[in-house]
Parts: C-alpha cells; sequence; structure tokens
C-alpha cells in the first residue's frame, strides 16, 4: 500500500533548496497546491523514470492481450524463455 501523496502549498516553493530535498526524500510525486486547491505535480527524476517504466510495461501488456484476443498464435512459457535464453545469453 502506498503512502498519501505529500502536499505543499506552492508558497513553499521559494525555499528551492528545501524543496529539492524533499523531492530526493520523497518516494512519490508531491502535490503543489494554490489556495487549498491542486495545481500542480513535483517528483525526482527516480519517480519520474519509475512512473514512466511502469506505463510502457503496463502499455506492452495491453498490446500483448490484445493481439491474443485477436488470435495471435501463442508461444508456451517453456518455449518462450528458452527463446529469451537463446537471444540474450541466461
Amino acid at each position: 500500500m502506498h503512502a498519501l501523496p505529500k502536499v505543499l502549498p506552492v508558497n513553499e516553493l521559494k525555499n528551492t533548496a528545501n524543496i529539492m530535498k524533499v523531492c530526493k526524500e520523497c518516494d512519490g510525486p508531491i502535490i503543489i497546491t494554490k489556495n487549498g486547491y491542486g495545481e500542480a505535480v513535483m517528483m525526482s527524476i527516480e519517480v519520474y523514470e519509475e512512473m514512466i517504466t511502469q506505463m510502457k510495461v503496463a502499455a506492452l501488456i495491453d498490446e500483448s492481450v490484445d493481439e491474443v484476443e485477436r488470435g495471435a498464435e501463442m508461444t508456451p512459457s517453456d518455449e518462450f524463455f528458452k527463446q529469451l535464453k537463446t537471444k540474450y545469453g541466461k
């Protein structure tokens, strides 16, 4: 279970050193509010890269499911992993 997102008011952005520290230490996006309402999201590069990776993996899974639903030929798992070992050597 993920922790609740960190929320900071926009005036906190004036202290750039502190905001960068918070960004580095936070394991998720930080919601920036203005007058009590969400206005923007800030996150560390690590969090951003992980989020992009997860989105790419989800898109590949969706694409694969669509292919199967359209009748694509499926490869048995043992054969698939054998092909991976041959191709990548592990």
